[in-house]
């Protein structure tokens, strides 16, 4: 089972010890205590917890909240599922993308609030504006590559474009097609290079970066799904690396 599998499993038994309690019943209180806890730590569920959950501590705190803004079950049961319908559905969908599961675990964990932001707003704006998901994904990428720059103090214009800074980031990682000799390499890597300079073009092309014209092309969620899942596989790579590239000169 991955972990975002699990992750899903505790909301939704979070959720039926909730349910359970406005309904009259007795629940688990060390359970909830529990999933509580950890939940509050998961990086793909304490974004999308309900308010409520960070202020209710104990079962008796969410009787005490709950009790008294709803006098029946019904309504209760109705806010619980309207509070906890984004976390599930967020967690849903990456269970049914590992990829995506990947990456915000790698990129979530970056030292630098600009990736996590980029890269949480490109999820975000997937199905409801494909044009800004497209944007937001070559802004994951440049927001990475200076990320990688800065860490090693590699000097860049602040007018360089996206393709400049990926041949500035593959040389200072070791990801240049010219610094390898093994043709398998050189080809894997050579592709890496055109992913990011097509997202460069793509986001020039169709998203919402400049005023559309009369051949203007409107992206769809497939296509900004498309985008969004490269960008980020490829700055997941960028940051794995540069850790791995990190961690050895250190040692």
């Amino acid at each position: 089972m991955s972990t975002v599998d699990e992750t899903l499993i505790k909301a939704e038994t979070l959720k039926a010890l909730l349910v359970a309690r406005a309904v009259g019943q007795q629940p688990d209180g060390e359970e909830y205590v529990r999933l509580r806890s950890e939940l509050m730590k998961d990086h793909l569920a304490k974004t999308r917890l309900p308010r409520f959950i960070k202020h209710c501590r104990t079962i008796p705190e969410f009787w005490a909240f709950i009790q008294p803004q709803f006098a029946s079950y019904r309504e209760r049961q109705r806010f619980l599922a309207e509070e906890f319908d984004p976390l599930l559905t967020k967690l849903e969908e990456a269970s049914l993308n590992p990829a995506i599961d990947s990456s915000s675990e790698i990129l979530s964990a970056v030292d630098s609030v600009h990736i996590q932001e980029a890269w949480q707003k490109a999820m975000d704006r997937r199905v409801t504006d494909p044009e800004g998901a497209v944007t937001m994904a070559r802004t994951l990428l440049e927001t990475v590559c200076k990320h990688v720059l800065d860490k090693g103090e590699i000097a860049y214009a602040d007018d360089c474009d996206l393709p400049k800074l990926y041949r500035l980031v593959a040389e200072r990682l070791n990801l240049a097609p010219s610094q390898h000799t093994d043709q398998i390499l050189k080809r894997i890597f050579g592709s890496c290079s055109s992913v990011v300079e097509g997202l460069g073009a793509l986001r020039n092309r169709v998203s919402d970066a400049h005023g559309p014209g009369k051949f203007h092309v409107k992206p769809e969620p497939r296509h900004a799904a498309l985008a969004v899942n490269l960008a980020g596989s490829m700055a997941s790579f960028l940051i794995e690396t540069l850790d791995v590239v990190s961690n050895a000169a250190s040692s």
